[in-house]
């Protein structure tokens, strides 16, 4: 039955659903059409509001492209490659590596998002190339199915920004310690929960072997050698570029960095600390630095879709904060609700928002002023709540494009190649949701 859902989802999203640009770009029409009609705000107000917030995910942006380039060229490296190697050769049929990925990307998106996006795709490319009569865009799509775990996993926005001084709810609510939010029993059952079953999911989905796609075969090719040896007589400036001790003593001053900031902070990962740890361990492990600049180039082409996308959803996003769409749209599933049922419509509401703010961080500022003073006056459970934005925001990704931006970007394949899969992973995981959300 699963198998026969995804062919016929994965079907219909071939015909329907348009390149990742154009579902920005029609969203983006979209919010500005009803906010029109349903806030009191004139055109030229929007317009404000869209070019106001077209540049605010810059930093993010950069942050993003750099993940992906960082952790491809870190998976370029030798050492890098026969571990992934190792480790997808304990698949031995398609069956187990589409369970593999799915596990393998699940536990490491619930460990760090970035991380688990990165290296969840490079590992099915991987386990593609070990298992040829695999069905390559299932195998990067359980790689982005990974993804469900990540709001309540170690990285979620959700909690952890509830958790820190000076969040926009905390004058409201005060703080929300992890200790009610991702060290829960509800959490806990949520994340085992789709760490264990969605792989057995994912495994059903699997096409008859006469529809297993057939793919460019240079999408598999191995990353080259980007070492590059010197004459003797080798110019000043070439033995520079191609020195392992400036390589060294960089590695050096990075690893110390991170070792210093874990010890001030703990086990606090961000984005940030991922993508140095990527790029030090990409600089150390390919040796000199210009062997490491000639990865980062082959892995800089597979950037493009985000440059491009993320200021469209930048504007979006701020034309739902301050023409109060959000608000009204959270407000309407928050005001049919009761203490028992408040979580569902929480999470229903934010899964609806995410579509046109696809952003853990920016569904807090939109969703929490609204969702945890009604919590409160319900009585509701507020790490519940809060936990309820964040599930709403990680199931719906698997039928909103964005997110998946980096894992395409990877294996080279296009939304419509895997969003079927996808889809067909937010109708079965969505259960999971529920039960965690209204039975502990």
């Amino acid at each position: 039955m699963i198998s026969r859902i995804s062919r016929v989802l994965t079907g219909f999203v071939s015909r329907y659903l348009p390149d990742p640009l154009i579902f920005a770009m029609l969203l983006t029409m979209l919010t500005f059409v009803i906010a029109l009609v349903l806030t009191p705000h004139g055109p030229v107000e929007m317009v404000n509001m869209w070019g106001n917030g077209f540049w605010n995910l810059l930093a993010f942006g950069m942050q993003m492209a750099l993940i992906i380039v960082t952790g491809h060229a870190l998976a370029s490296s030798a050492p890098v490659k026969r571990i992934l190697k190792q480790t997808a050769s304990v698949a031995k049929t398609p069956a187990q590596g589409v369970m593999l990925v799915t596990f393998l990307g699940s536990v490491a998106c619930a460990i760090n998002w970035g991380f688990g996006l990165v290296v969840g795709a490079m590992f099915a490319k991987e386990v593609a190339r070990r298992l040829p009569k695999s069905d390559y865009p299932l195998l990067i799509a359980c790689a982005y199915i990974g993804f469900l775990t990540w709001g309540g996993g170690l990285s979620g926005s959700m909690p952890l920004l509830a958790a820190t001084p000076g969040n926009p709810v905390e004058h409201i609510i005060g703080l929300i310690p992890v200790s009610q939010t991702i060290f829960t029993g509800y959490n806990m059952f949520i994340t085992f929960g789709l760490i264990a079953l969605m792989p057995f999911v994912t495994r059903m989905m699997m096409p008859k072997p006469h529809e297993i796609i057939t793919i460019d075969p240079s999408l598999l090719e191995e990353d080259p050698d980007f070492q590059k040896k010197l004459p003797a007589d080798a110019p000043i400036a070439e033995k520079m570029e191609e020195s392992r001790i400036i390589a060294l003593i960089i590695g050096a001053l990075g690893i110390a960095y991170l070792g210093m900031y874990f010890w001030e902070k703990g086990f606090n990962i961000t984005i940030n600390t991922v993508n140095m740890a990527f790029m030090i361990a990409g600089i150390l492990l390919h040796k000199t630095p210009m062997a490491y600049m000639r990865a980062i180039s082959a892995a800089a082409r597979s950037t493009a879709g985000i440059l491009v996308q993320f200021p469209f959803y930048a504007g979006i996003q701020l034309m739902m904060e301050h023409s109060g769409l959000g608000g009204l749209i959270t407000e309407w599933f928050i005001n049919v609700a009761t203490k028992e049922t408040f979580p569902i419509m929480t999470f229903f509401s934010s899964a609806l928002i995410n579509f046109a703010v696809p952003s853990g961080g920016g569904h807090w500022v939109i969703q929490g002023p609204f969702v945890m003073p009604a919590a409160q006056a319900l009585g509701a459970d507020l790490g519940k709540s809060a936990m309820a934005i964040a599930y709403g925001e990680q199931w719906m990704n698997m039928a909103q494009p964005f997110w998946a931006l980096p894992a395409l970007a990877i294996a080279g394949l296009g939304v419509r190649d895997i969003m079927g899969y996808c889809v067909t992973a937010l109708l079965f995981s969505g259960v999971i949701f529920i039960i965690g959300l209204t039975v502990f």
